[in-house]
């Protein structure tokens, strides 16, 4: 018998544990991979530069993160953001290069800013922490961001912008997100702009995300047990919780934090909790998506202007400087089964063709080519949280909420930020378990 499991050794388990343990619990961490990080991850290349394989940039808003990152002694410093050169744009007609879209007319980006202007406006009606309130909130979550651009007028090179915006954050498609969490979003952590760089992405722990994720496991050595894929949990009231492992065995808890994303816990038999809470927990979704790391001995396309940053309409969606030398790719969601079903050579013909066509020559013979598609990783199943139309209001106000003695987190329990939310929630469950005497 141990005071709390907790399900999922990412960011929002390992959170959770770290707190929980310095609260004076018994804690056992149930993961079902071998490592801990969950989509954080990294490895060693040959030269010994370390790449990041899954989240890396925050913002100066994801302050969870950032107290946290302070804690284990680790520093920030700033991100691709910041690095010298002009972002680039892979469009089916040709290659861009210019920050301002150079691929749209002045009268086409003056309408972009007049639909940010629009949509920021609208934003400031919502509360981040109960966007249910807003009178209108049924109809503006029903309603997609994509129908809504067409009924302000947006002209179609504004549609195919935002088009595009998507591609490079690999989350679901205009038409296919809610206008309402997209407003949420921009009303928690808003910046400049429909989606500001620098307020979202403008920082990076720099020792690497990995790095995060094993100071916090180093701190609950002996706590993480690896290979316990988790397929059912029972939740018996005053009782406690029991967790059913694959192999088998039972887990007896007091208390659980369920931190497993919402692919994966599909698989996951619950009981014992309200049909509402369940339901809501049931309705989240992840976008499917692919990251790939392509690296080369030094960053060459800064001799040609460019930073590295680059948004596409081809098989991948975008591509970032993640350090010297170092691209990050993402395939996004309505690319990913192309990549899936293209064999490994013929895939990385098309990446590098496409990086050639950015970049130049020096593109096409990289020292290192890593994939990492998280879309169909069992345990992950996805890359960012994604809301559908009409989604919001399915998930219902329970959405991130607890019902002891069973406790959630994990990235899709929060608004902005993937990385921001494990950590912020991770920490909010332990302390609402520490708080209600379970786990002490």
């Amino acid at each position: 018998m141990t005071d709390v499991a907790v399900l999922g050794a990412g960011l929002a388990g390992l959170a959770a544990a770290r707190d929980l343990a310095r609260g004076g619990a018994d804690v056992l961490v149930l993961e079902a991979r071998d490592r801990v990080g969950g989509r954080v991850d990294a490895t060693a290349l040959p030269d010994g530069r370390v790449v990041q394989l899954g989240g890396e940039v925050i913002g100066a808003g994801h302050t969870a993160y950032l107290e946290l990152v302070a804690e284990l002694g680790l520093s920030v410093e700033p991100s691709y953001v910041a690095d010298p050169g002009q972002m680039s744009w892979g469009l089916h007609e040709g290659v861009y290069v210019g920050d301002e879209a150079p691929w749209m007319t002045p009268a086409e980006r003056a309408d972009a800013e007049r639909i940010d202007r629009l949509f920021a406006t609208l934003a400031e009606e919502i509360d981040p922490a109960d966007p249910w309130s807003h009178p209108e909130a049924r109809r503006l979550d029903e309603l997609s961001l994509g129908a809504w651009l067409r009924e302000q007028g947006a002209m179609p090179a504004v549609l195919r912008r935002h088009a595009l915006a998507s591609l490079s954050l690999s989350c679901d498609g205009p038409d296919r997100s809610s206008l309402l969490a997209d407003l949420r979003k921009h009303a928690t952590l808003a910046g400049r702009g429909f989606y500001d760089l620098a307020a979202w992405e403008g920082l990076r722990c720099a020792e690497g995300a990995a790095e995060v994720a094993r100071r916090m496991a180093l701190e609950l050595a002996g706590r993480v047990r690896f290979g316990a894929v988790v397929r059912s949990v029972a939740v018996e009231g005053a009782g406690g919780v029991v967790v059913g492992l694959s192999d088998g065995e039972e887990i007896r808890a007091e208390a659980v934090v369920c931190a497993l994303p919402a692919g994966p816990l599909r698989a996951v038999e619950i009981s014992g909790l309200t049909d509402a809470r369940l339901a809501s927990l049931m309705a989240l979704r992840q976008a499917l998506a692919a990251k790939l790391v392509v690296a080369y001995e030094e960053s060459f396309w800064q001799r040609r202007g460019q930073n590295g940053l680059a948004e596409a309409e081809w098989l991948f969606g975008s591509t970032w400087p993640q350090r010297e030398g170092v691209l990050s790719l993402l395939v996004p969601p309505e690319r990913l089964s192309a990549f899936l079903a293209a064999p490994p050579d013929a895939r990385r013909g098309v990446i590098l063709a496409g990086l050639e066509a950015l970049y130049g020559k020096g593109a096409r013979t990289p020292s290192a080519f890593i994939e990492r598609p998280w879309g169909n990783d069992p345990f992950t199943l996805g890359y960012i949280t994604s809301w559908a139309p009409g989604d919001l209001t399915r998930v219902g106000p329970l959405h991130g909420r607890h019902e002891p003695p069973f406790y959630v987190a994990g990235s899709d329990h929060w608004v902005a930020g993937y990385m921001e939310g494990a950590v912020r929630t991770g920490r909010a469950a332990a302390r609402a378990a520490l708080e209600v005497g379970t786990a002490v």
